[in-house]
């Protein structure tokens, strides 16, 4: 089969694509199926550089994230049968692990997986929509919805809102009813932004955040009565997954008893910070980690309904893998990019 393989940590040229690479065969719990759409994640690129403390098995097929067709199936599996569309939930969570990091994933044309990762996917989704969903959208879920509880009426600032789990987010906020202030490092995103249903938009690299947002919805006051509206002073949620140093800027951001939601750190995970903001204004760190099950399958139901449309931003071949995972080196991504066979 063709494969992309990964053989050592390190920059773009460790990605090789290998032609005839060994097709996967089941165990008794497993499937194999052949990829109809993977969708890439920056924990892909932290995979591919290396991370503090995870080793892998080398050679390693990565891609966290796919959709496909069910085409072989091992002795003990049951409910499933050959031609089933299904997506997975990469996270092993009977043995542990996570596939495209500790087993082989999505860059290739055939995949194994354990049988019980498989949701089932309806006709209604495309390969592609689904296999955006996993890590990006469900994070987002998790976070925006089960954690977060965002409400009708709040103030919602959401910084890298371009990405995958950024549109996901947008969506999720406009939809609960919020007024959505989303950040972008150019005017293309800004103008994407406002077309998926931002409020308003901010360009992080030509302003500083947080002095627009104090011009527009003011500063947290000490002392001052709880409450949403312009008169509280600040944003009612700030979503911030980049760390770095936003971190503490952000917090600058958000009225009295208002909330931050964290669910990452790409642009870095021990960022200074400045305490006295969360005490003063009675501040609310909600950290969201990762998604379930059940927040993919609400995902699936909600692209069934038609109230949620997975941004793809381009689709390569597996022969372009590279380059495809060039665009998440760049941060030139907006939503999510697509590998298919």
């Amino acid at each position: 089969m063709r494969a992309v393989v990964l053989y050592e940590h390190g920059d773009l040229d460790k990605l090789v694509f290998e032609p005839n690479y060994p097709d996967p065969k089941p165990g008794p719990g497993d499937v194999v199926l052949r990829m109809r759409a993977c969708s890439l994640n920056y924990h892909d690129v932290f995979t591919r550089k290396g991370m503090p403390g995870i080793r892998l098995n080398f050679p390693l097929v990565v891609g966290i994230d796919l959709a496909g067709d069910i085409v072989e199936i091992g002795s003990e599996v049951e409910g499933w049968k050959i031609g089933d569309r299904v997506v997975i939930d990469p996270i092993n969570r009977v043995e542990g692990g996570l596939t495209g990091e500790t087993s082989d994933g999505g860059f290739a044309e055939f995949v194994r997986v354990r049988a019980h990762q498989l949701i089932r996917l309806d006709p209604a989704v495309s390969y592609a929509a689904a296999a955006a969903l996993p890590t990006a959208y469900g994070t987002a879920y998790r976070m925006m919805i089960r954690r977060g509880k965002i409400a009708a009426g709040e103030k919602v600032l959401i910084l890298g809102a371009s990405g995958g789990v950024g549109t996901c987010c947008v969506q999720l906020a406009k939809q609960a009813g919020a007024t959505v202030i989303a950040c972008a490092s150019s005017e293309e995103k800004m103008e994407r932004l406002r077309q998926l249903g931002a409020d308003h938009v901010i360009n992080y690299v030509t302003e500083d955040f947080v002095k627009a947002c104090q011009a527009r919805y003011g500063k947290a006051r000490v002392g001052h009565a709880k409450g949403r509206g312009a008169e509280a002073g600040g944003v009612d949620v700030v979503v911030n997954f980049t760390g770095g140093d936003t971190w503490a800027r952000s917090l600058r951001t958000i009225r009295r008893d208002g909330r931050m939601l964290t669910c990452g750190a790409t642009a870095g995970y021990d960022p200074p910070t400045d305490i006295r903001y969360i005490w003063t204004f009675e501040l609310n760190i909600v950290g969201s980690n990762g998604w379930s099950k059940d927040d993919i399958e609400a995902l699936l139901a909600m692209i069934k309904a038609g109230t949620m449309t997975p941004v793809i931003d381009k689709t390569f071949k597996i022969e372009e893998a590279r380059e495809a995972m060039r665009r998440l080196d760049d941060r030139t991504v907006f939503g999510k990019v697509i590998v298919e066979p």
